[in-house]
């Protein structure tokens, strides 16, 4: 099965702008192609992901991946999905976050060998550029009756549409020709929300580079969820490459957690696993689902992928913890990713438990404190303690820092020191 079949199989093909001649052009040559996004934040989150491993796929099979990161077009705000202008960014802001998500980007590609992917950030060719150049040499090629066609300008019309987010599309087609003018760059992959821009692209190679000049633009769809649910948002919001924004631990929890109706679809757009084991998986989940094979699958692809080995293997260790109630075993670092959300309390002395369980709210009354601890109710680190007179002392606070408490079967609190 070749590139494009694998890639129909799984889902990723959402338009082409030349299916025939893409396919004879993969059959015949190694590509260069580029995808890119813009740093709206410090971080991608994983509804950024599908084109940039779809861009990876692309380099498994020998093609050159060029990743840009849209330090110029960051500064003006693609109108594409929204209903409203953006809020510009500070240069340095901007700068900021590039060097954010670069770092991210690095992480799944291959940088070096013969198709090693490259770098770019399109500040570096547009940033310099004065108006009366860019007027003439690019916007000259570019009809506003084109312009008013796409979807992304249309649809703002009647709101409002300010002419620097007018302009974006020219930007962003600047980039494919400045790509193929110096790279050799043949196809931009992006989002089905991006077609209007990348085939600007498209426009904009066929009339400044010399005749017979032949590119290629490819868009994935929109990742959904089958319960019509926004994909990749939580309670917490969006979920971030970031672990500083979103722990591992919450990372691999959202894949784990995910519902069976989706887990396959997003085994075939996200993972590398092969169809056999997809395959396999899908027959898993129809057959013994309450084993969740296929949702453990995607979680410990997806967090070996964006957080490496080491943290894969944490977040799997403060899930068993969790599932077995055996906290005594996590680090300090462990318990701070695995209780982030759970109610904390910040105790400054050794404390009676049943004044510690009435003043953290985990007991109405010192008369339920009692009974609950004479009832088995309550764990301290994952230890039964049902004597009322308890106290807590130095060997209760793991590294010195915490001491966890439930109460029933799921109701944690972190005692913080």
């Amino acid at each position: 099965m070749d590139l494009l079949q694998d890639l129909a199989w799984r889902g990723i093909i959402y338009q082409q702008s030349d299916a025939e001649g893409l396919k004879e052009l993969l059959d015949t040559e190694k590509i260069s192609l580029y995808c890119g996004a813009d740093p709206t934040a410090d971080s991608l989150h994983i509804g950024h992901l599908v084109p940039f491993l779809t861009l990876r796929r692309f380099q498994q099979h020998g093609h050159r991946p060029i990743v840009l990161v849209g330090g110029a077009t960051g500064l003006i705000g693609d109108p594409s999905g929204k209903s409203e202008e953006r809020n510009l960014q500070t240069l340095e802001k901007v700068q900021e976050n590039v060097a954010g998500i670069q770092k991210q980007l690095a992480a799944i590609f291959e940088f070096e060998g013969e198709n090693g992917a490259t770098m770019v950030n399109n500040y570096d060719w547009a940033g310099s550029m004065d108006i009366v150049t860019f007027l003439r040499d690019i916007g000259k090629h570019i009809g506003v009756n084109y312009m008013l066609a796409k979807d992304t300008i249309a649809s703002r019309l009647e709101t409002g549409i300010s002419f620097t987010e007018f302009t974006y599309t020219i930007l962003q087609a600047m980039d494919f020709n400045h790509l193929y003018q110096h790279h050799n760059c043949k196809l931009q992959i992006g989002g089905s929300d991006q077609w209007g821009n990348i085939t600007s692209g498209l426009e904009l190679i066929r009339k400044m580079q010399p005749e017979g000049a032949k590119a290629y633009a490819l868009t994935i769809p929109l990742v959904t969820k089958a319960d019509g649910t926004k994909f990749g948002k939580t309670e917490g919001g969006a979920v971030w490459l970031d672990p500083e924004k979103t722990t591992p631990y919450e990372f691999y929890q959202f894949w784990i957690n995910t519902a069976d109706a989706d887990v396959i679809k997003y085994l075939k757009f996200f993972t590398f696993l092969s169809h056999e084991e997809i395959e396999n998986l899908e027959t898993a989940v129809a057959e013994e689902p309450h084993l969740r094979k296929a949702q453990k699958a995607l979680a410990e692809e997806m967090t070996r992928l964006i957080h490496g080995e080491d943290s894969l293997e944490q977040a799997i260790k403060i899930s068993q913890a969790l599932f077995s109630g055996d906290v005594s075993s996590l680090s300090a670092a462990e318990i701070e990713q695995g209780f982030k959300d759970v109610p904390a309390y910040e105790s400054a002395a050794e404390e009676n438990l049943v004044d510690l369980l009435v003043a953290a709210k985990i007991s109405p009354s010192k008369r339920q404190a009692r009974e609950d601890i004479t009832n088995g109710a309550v764990t301290v680190n994952g230890e039964k303690v049902t004597d009322t007179s308890y106290i807590l002392v130095e060997s209760d606070k793991i590294e010195g820092q915490f001491t966890i408490i439930r109460r029933g079967k799921k109701k944690y609190t972190l005692i913080k020191y």
